[in-house]
């Protein structure tokens, strides 16, 4: 799977300007399922037919990721932006953009008093290297993304936008497999995630389903004074039990605890106290859904080095095909 995340976290694709994605997840998908389409926000539903009966289940993976839009061009070619979606402006300092007609750019701030602040979004521009206004091949309203190529560390990978890339491989790897399944399944490649789980929203109300999994990422407590968190690279995907914005219904989360244990696949509790998933827009579409959510443990979120650990990959993958291929059901 390493050449296909290396493929998919180098596209750029900030939320609401998924197109490139979305066309290249649509090359490798199509050959394993019987109708895909693209619905008016731009999620992107791939749908695996199979024997009529089972459960009507959507998963899901975020296609977009976190970026910027420029506001302002002053006379000498500085770049003003905003940012789409929650990034960090403390790993935003010296940073590469890369806009969606290729320019690349450097973050770089006004001069400061106060050298151990993190200066606000107002004080950072952006240097394409234009001489003035004229110059600049850019406008008000593009976009860009962060540019930092992908890294194969053996074990660990690292890359921008492993949120939700690595959800979204995680997706493509399952369809490759999957042989058979007693349910109807929908793959949801949703967009306008970082914005509000917009896409999830629209794709949940229009399919209706009895089920619902995400496939995202989520925060680790393994680094050096980092978050108290029962989570760690290398130990297996995370059952979520909670996040802010939803509860893992728990006969989904013992459902996905029994298919985990019953097939030896290594697995870790997640309870995340700051940020949620499509999970959570599933869940309360409609009259309500039942819902799940599988996390790949990720350093580093939402900047531009988000690093997860292969085998946590390669399991939640497995973790993945028992839960769609076998008969056992959550309810």
């Amino acid at each position: 799977m390493k050449s296909l995340i290396q493929k998919l976290v180098e596209i750029p694709a900030p939320s609401g300007y998924e197109m490139q994605i979305r066309a290249a997840v649509k090359v490798e998908i199509e050959p394993f399922v019987s109708e895909v389409k693209i619905d008016p926000l731009g999620n992107l539903i791939a749908h695996k037919d199979a024997a009529s009966g089972g459960l009507k289940i959507m998963v899901a993976a975020h296609m977009d990721e976190i970026g910027i839009m420029v506001t302002h061009v002053d006379e000498n070619g500085f770049i003003r932006f905003t940012n789409i979606g929650s990034v960090y402006l403390r790993t935003c300092i010296g940073g590469r953009v890369r806009f969606l007609n290729g320019t690349v750019g450097v973050i770089g701030i006004e001069r400061t008093d106060n050298r151990s602040e993190v200066p606000p979004v107002e004080k950072m521009f952006i240097d394409i290297g234009a001489a003035h206004r004229k110059d600049c091949p850019v406008r008000v309203g593009d976009v860009a993304a962060f540019d930092c190529p992908f890294l194969d560390m053996g074990d660990r990978l690292v890359a921008k936008a492993m949120d939700d890339r690595i959800g979204v491989v995680v997706l493509i790897e399952t369809l490759r497999q999957l042989k058979k399944t007693p349910h109807q399944l929908y793959f949801v490649f949703s967009a306008q995630e970082e914005v509000g789980t917009r896409g999830a929203i629209t794709a949940a109300y229009a399919l209706e389903p009895d089920l619902g999994l995400a496939v995202d990422v989520t925060s680790t407590g393994d680094t050096p004074k980092g978050v108290k968190m029962d989570v760690s690279l290398g130990k297996g995907p995370a059952i979520k039990v909670r996040d802010t914005g939803m509860l893992s219904d728990p006969r989904v989360v013992d459902w996905m605890v029994r298919i985990a244990q019953k097939a030896h696949i290594p697995y870790q509790f997640e309870v995340l106290e700051n940020g949620s998933t499509d999970a959570r827009s599933i869940q309360i579409a409609r009259a309500g859904v039942p819902s799940g959510c599988l996390s790949v443990p990720c350093r580093y979120i939402h900047t531009p080095s988000e690093m997860v650990d292969y085998s946590d990959v390669q399991n939640a993958v497995r973790l993945l095909l028992e839960l769609l291929s076998g008969e056992d059901k959550p309810f």
